[in-house]
């Protein structure tokens, strides 16, 4: 499901990056309270919890928005191969938050994520300011991506799954509204209503709120490893339907990078003590 999601949001042009991201996380919290509602699942925050989810919401918003607007300026590779540096975000926040921390040894995974980035910028050919800024923006949506899993962790024990995935997302759509009738320019026509639409659905509303479910379920370093897996499908669904094909350079500096945040989360895991049956 994520690996649909740059294609998406390329078909969903000229639509602002701010309208993309809006009607991306409208969509997906009308879908999922709508479930919830039909299976009985309570939604709802107490007064003393919107701070917090206001919060959770503006860094999902960052996330999306950062995301899908690096994709303006670089290529799905390299903004794919950037956002999932956030397996690395993931695991500092969570030794910060919440005292999950790693072992020195998984620190030898970041020589090759940096090996990585380097294959991927300095002997990119097409590099410039514009792609470095695109680079960055998928940086910053790492960031908070890595704040958004975690704060997907702390809740399992407070929030049904269903009511904190659909909260998240309506308190992100809030924040991103302003800005989305700012830019707005109308309507851009059925093809990328349909896109941003599609948007909502499948990588958000389906994709997302598995990632939420997983994150309760299972350690969040298989889950992370899994969602790496989108670099893999974007980066085939980008050249087979849009034709953008990754220089070799490029394709494997991006393998680089996933396979140096493998190396941290692996070792990691392997530092852990087993959890108690």
């Amino acid at each position: 499901m994520f690996s649909t999601s740059p294609v998406l949001a390329r078909w969903a042009l000229p639509y602002s990056p701010f309208e993309v991201t809006f009607g991306r996380m409208a969509i997906g919290a009308a879908l999922v309270l709508m479930l919830a509602r039909v299976m009985g699942v309570g939604v709802g925050l107490r007064f003393v919890e919107l701070p917090r989810f206001a919060l959770y919401g503006l860094t999902t918003a960052g996330h999306f928005l950062l995301y899908i607007w690096s994709l303006e300026f670089t290529t799905i590779a390299h903004s794919l191969a950037f956002v999932y540096t956030a397996p690395l975000f993931v695991t500092w926040f969570s030794g910060i938050f919440l005292g999950e921390h790693l072992p020195s040894r998984a620190l030898l995974g970041i020589p090759v994520v940096l090996l990585g980035v380097v294959l991927l910028t300095g002997f990119e050919p097409r590099f410039d300011a514009r792609m470095a800024l695109g680079d960055l923006m998928a940086l910053g949506s790492a960031a908070c991506f890595g704040i958004y899993s975690v704060a997907g962790r702390r809740e399992r024990a407070r929030q049904s799954l269903l009511g904190y995935a659909g909260t998240v997302y309506l308190v992100a759509a809030i924040w991103l509204l302003p800005f989305a009738i700012v830019t707005s320019e109308g309507w851009q026509g059925v093809s990328p209503t349909i896109a941003v639409a599609v948007l909502g659905i499948f990588p958000l509303a389906i994709g997302h709120t598995l990632y939420n479910a997983s994150l309760r379920r299972t350690h969040p370093t298989y889950v992370n490893l899994i969602a790496t897996q989108e670099v893999t499908g974007g980066v085939i669904l980008g050249a087979v339907l849009l034709g953008e094909w990754p220089a070799a350079l490029e394709a494997v500096g991006a393998a680089l990078l996933i396979c140096g945040v493998a190396l941290v989360l692996v070792l990691g895991e392997r530092g852990r003590p087993a959890a108690s049956p």
